[in-house]
């Protein structure tokens, strides 16, 4: 009887805590997506080979093969989603948004980064919709990307600069995760100060 009354005493203390992470989060605020510490704890959840994602000295570093690594926190309808990005030369890799959650390289839209890989799309494009063919950064330098979609109107900016200002008619990708992109094994990149902003519809 007593562990019956335990058993019911940890379930009724668990519902709150559920209810709190199933809370959206607010509109207009910032939130952090990564704590530097933990990539499971901070929401993120790799697509298949894990093993490329690590914490380096606070950052979160992409390398290894082919993964995709989706904050699973909240989809994105209209937000914003920036980071302090460092790819290696040769490098390639992305920022997704409003993806799905699936193997290989998911449906969404990608926002490119790339300083020096051979693809000739570079950072700031809009990959498959708006092509930007010269990199606003160096390889193994930090930059800012900031990605705003407010319905089918879609800004990438680098270091405060548009790259992209791009309205997608017919509004491919409305709504979906976002995520980050380990293109190859011999791909290397770095992110920190992760940021998300739900906005208003």
């Amino acid at each position: 009887m007593r562990l019956r009354s335990l058993l019911f005493a940890a379930l009724v203390a668990a519902v709150p805590m559920c209810a709190q992470q199933t809370k959206p989060l607010p509109v207009g605020q910032w939130v952090n997506m990564f704590d530097g510490k933990s990539i499971e704890g901070s929401g993120w959840k790799a697509n298949e080979n894990p093993e490329a994602w690590v914490i380096e000295d606070g950052l979160l570093k992409g390398a290894g093969p082919v993964s995709h690594l989706f904050w699973m926190v909240e989809e994105c309808e209209d937000c914003e989603f920036k980071a302090e990005v460092k790819v290696a030369d040769g490098a390639n890799s992305g920022m997704y948004f409003r993806t799905a959650f699936g193997p290989r390289f998911p449906k969404g839209y990608e926002a490119q980064v790339n300083a020096t890989h051979r693809d000739p799309v570079k950072t700031g494009s809009l990959y498959n919709f708006h092509k930007n063919f010269e990199s606003p950064h160096g390889p193994n330098e930090w930059f800012t990307q900031h990605i705003i979609v407010k319905g089918n109107h879609i800004v990438i900016k680098v270091n405060d600069k548009v790259i992209t200002d791009y309205v997608d008619e017919k509004n491919t990708f409305t709504k979906g995760y976002l995520a980050l992109q380990n293109h190859d094994p011999k791909s290397i990149v770095w992110y920190r100060n992760l940021q998300y902003k739900k906005l208003a519809k």
